[in-house]
């Protein structure tokens, strides 16, 4: 099978082994020349993925056009760079090509609209789309570690051709129709994480980062049903997950940005420190603007918010949330 991978950074990288490693015909795309030069001559990016290269079997290009002859292509670009890459392919790829994007965040640049939603749309509708997600690093996939992920999509189908394609015993892939909780969970987890790095930043404890990850997923869970998605999705590996490993590692720039900023680095500061895309910085922005407009309370987005956006103290913020009106755990239960 013959798979198009747009975007030659570590995610993009590692899905590209991944799938050469399964037999398929890979040509990995960057846009710029100096990046395709660089890894046809090294055949690796130390800095991405230190001690990992890329087999002499997979093909490098500049030139988008290669997707024409795709049976699957594969957006694995920056976030901000989703809706350009898409619209750039809707004059490539054919109908009906199964199209799998990889990057977690909602394009700002449209209302906030989850990234499946910016493919559809610049694509007319003519390709089923599937979100591949989960709690994965490309340091660890590029690898061989185990690892599983969740395909969804509104296509059974496409989700279930994903699966096939990309499963392998080191690399497990479950499906889900819930293709708007899987986007959600993917996205917003970054806050979470964000927060996590800050609390560790400042030294606090396992009892401050466990208090974080479960009130923030529960928060996040409420904004994604009220959005369209399940609630058990969110339960699940793009959920709690995925929350788990972008809260606890140091592979996650959103984590390590945050332990600068619990340190006092200024915002963008530590955001220019991490030298990559922060997706959390813009995900708070979108979860918190979001939330207003549906009538959601996400009390640690919005703190997060406030610290990342309006100068807002970190240690006045844990004080807040902390300090707020006494809750039942889960509000629901009281109207059964």
């Amino acid at each position: 099978m013959k798979v198009t991978v747009l975007g030659c950074g570590g995610w993009g990288m590692a899905l590209s082994i991944l799938l050469h490693d399964n037999g398929h015909e890979v040509t990995a795309w960057t846009y710029l020349e100096e990046e395709c030069a660089a890894l046809r001559a090294q055949r690796g990016n130390e800095k991405l993925l230190p001690g990992v290269r890329l087999p002499a079997g997979i093909a490098l290009t500049t030139d988008m056009h290669v997707a024409a002859q795709a049976d699957m292509v594969v957006l694995a670009v920056p976030s901000f760079a989703v809706a350009a890459t898409a619209a750039q392919l809707a004059d490539i790829v054919p109908a009906h090509t199964v199209v799998v994007n990889v990057g977690k965040g909602l394009d700002s640049q449209h209302g906030y609209c989850r990234f499946s939603e910016t493919i559809e749309n610049a694509l007319h509708g003519a390709n089923p789309v599937v979100a591949l997600t989960g709690p994965t690093h490309a340091e660890e996939v590029a690898r061989g570690i185990p690892t599983a992920i969740l395909a969804a999509s509104k296509s059974q189908e496409a989700a279930e051709f994903v699966q096939d394609v990309f499963m392998n015993e080191r690399f497990r892939v479950y499906t889900s129709s819930d293709i708007v909780g899987a986007e959600l969970g993917g996205a917003f987890k970054n806050i979470i994480a964000l927060g996590a790095g800050m609390a560790d930043g400042l030294g606090l404890g396992d009892n401050s980062k466990a208090a974080l990850m479960t009130r923030g997923l529960t928060e996040i869970a409420r904004l994604g049903v009220a959005l369209g998605a399940r609630k058990e999705t969110f339960a699940g590996l793009s959920g709690v997950g995925d929350l788990i490993v972008t809260c606890t590692s140091m592979h996650s720039r959103n984590r390590r940005a945050g332990i600068l900023i619990g340190k006092g680095v200024p915002v963008q500061e530590a955001l220019k420190q991490i030298g990559a895309v922060v997706e959390g910085y813009y995900a708070t922005e979108a979860g918190y603007q979001l939330a207003r407009k549906a009538g959601v309370s996400m009390p640690i987005t919005e703190g997060m918010y406030h610290v990342l956006y309006e100068g807002a103290n970190v240690q006045d913020g844990i004080r807040q949330l902390m300090t707020r009106a006494k809750k039942h755990e889960s509000e629901e239960l009281w109207l059964l």
